[in-house]
């Protein structure tokens, strides 16, 4: 091979690693993307992007490491277009970025073996760019089935279980990764030196890099992919122990309701039991025409009648019993309460959901006023439909002081469950 056909063949292997990079960051994307009719306008702006900030940097001039940080940040950019969240597409272009340096650096020892076992033939006339092109070749195809096989398994992970990212878990899922690609900036700066004016490559220098290096690659990448998985697991703990939190408060209603309805059904038994006395005093004033007395007497019953009927009436069976189960809990506390709630009259509610959501705010109401000063207390439920949404309100009197965390949200004063406070509401 003469040497200018070397170079023919070297814009060939930069043009060949630009592509795959390309079709590599596309298909890594490809399956987080929305199924949609519109999806191959967004593969291939995925697909565009690459060579354009490739090309960007190499014609600027840019340091080493600038492609990477700009192509996060166009991505992040169009994350919008893609109909990806920012924080899912810069750890995807993050993840990318490092999965292709660690591959990069195993590549290149196994480069560095093949040169140092491939002798230099200097018998045949282009020899040397022969030489040079077959290990170039080499390493193009070992790096692409490299980077093609560790970004599958990076894929197949990522798309097992939806890991949500909010602050923390975005940080924690990047700390790694970043890591790798801070190691392989390194690297790349120490693998080649000038030295009594010939380059001298790492690997010659000290020899032991040779395994250390696509070793340590290989661990910041497991150590990637164990962190994701990590944080999938602590996700869907989440969502267990949500449930487990949801299920423990119905429970909870579901007990309070069977036994308001033990109380409810030993106090018909007692007025049963106390009817027959009670029609055999009323025959006997009948006997007897005492008639002012019969009177007072039926309106006694009467009143004792009451104490079976539910005092505020909501338009639902199930608010009806908790509403009044906590009015009366007030009533016992001294607690004045108030409310205007009405029962939304649609379907498209759960009478259960919204006794729950009821009961842990009402509940978290008494709690709050239970020790305050008397002749203060009070607790204020409203209920009201507006539109497609259903408002409700709760306000109580409180002296304490209320603690605020650093994302806008109050400081809960219980101890148990603590991370599950508020997912009633949620």
């Amino acid at each position: 091979m003469s040497e200018t056909g070397f170079q023919i063949f070297n814009k060939i292997f930069e043009l060949g690693a630009v592509l795959l990079y390309a079709i590599c960051l596309t298909l890594f994307f490809r399956p987080l993307l929305p199924v949609q009719k519109h999806r191959r306008p967004k593969l291939f702006l995925i697909f565009a992007v690459f060579p354009a900030v490739d090309r960007i940097c190499e014609w600027s001039g840019a340091p080493q490491g600038t492609t990477g940080l700009l192509l996060m940040a166009v991505l992040t950019a169009i994350s919008g277009i893609l109909e990806l969240e920012k924080a899912t597409t810069f750890l995807l272009t993050l993840l990318f970025w490092n999965t292709r340096i660690s591959s990069a650096l195993m590549a290149e020892s196994l480069y560095f073996l093949a040169d140092r076992h491939w002798p230099i033939s200097f018998e045949l006339p282009g020899s040397f760019f022969l030489r040079s092109a077959a290990l170039l070749t080499m390493l193009f195809l070992s790096h692409a089935v490299l980077l093609a096989v560790m970004l599958y398994i990076l894929q197949w992970q990522m798309t097992r279980q939806h890991l949500p990212l909010h602050r923390g878990e975005l940080c924690y899922s990047s700390l790694i990764p970043l890591m790798g690609i801070l190691f392989g900036q390194m690297i790349s700066r120490l693998l080649f030196e000038p030295g009594d004016g010939v380059l001298l490559q790492l690997y010659e220098r000290h020899p032991a890099f040779l395994a250390a290096v696509p070793l340590l690659a290989f661990l910041f990448y497991m150590g990637t992919c164990l962190t994701i998985r990590f944080q999938q697991g602590m996700a869907l703990l989440q969502e267990e122990q949500a449930a487990n939190f949801v299920e423990r408060q119905q429970t909870r209603a579901i007990q309070a309701r069977i036994r308001e309805m033990e109380q409810f059904y030993t106090r018909v038994r007692q007025m049963k039991h106390e009817m027959r006395g009670h029609l055999t005093n009323i025959r006997g004033m009948v006997r007897s025409r005492a008639y002012a007395d019969l009177y007072a007497y039926i309106s006694k019953m009467d009143e004792n009648l009451h104490d079976f009927e539910l005092a505020l009436q909501t338009g639902n069976p199930v608010t009806d019993v908790i509403i009044n189960d906590k009015r009366q809990q007030c009533l016992d506390r001294g607690i004045r309460f108030r409310t205007d709630f009405h029962y939304p009259d649609t379907e498209m509610y759960d009478a259960f959901d919204m006794g729950i959501i009821l009961q842990n705010l009402l509940q978290n109401a008494l709690e709050a006023c239970q020790n305050e000063p008397k002749g203060k207390r009070f607790i204020s439920l409203t209920g009201k439909r507006k539109g497609r949404f259903f408002l409700i309100e709760t306000s109580n009197y409180f002296t304490g002081r209320v603690a605020w965390r650093a994302d806008g949200l109050p400081v809960s004063t219980k101890k148990e469950a603590f991370s599950m406070h508020g997912i009633g509401l949620s």
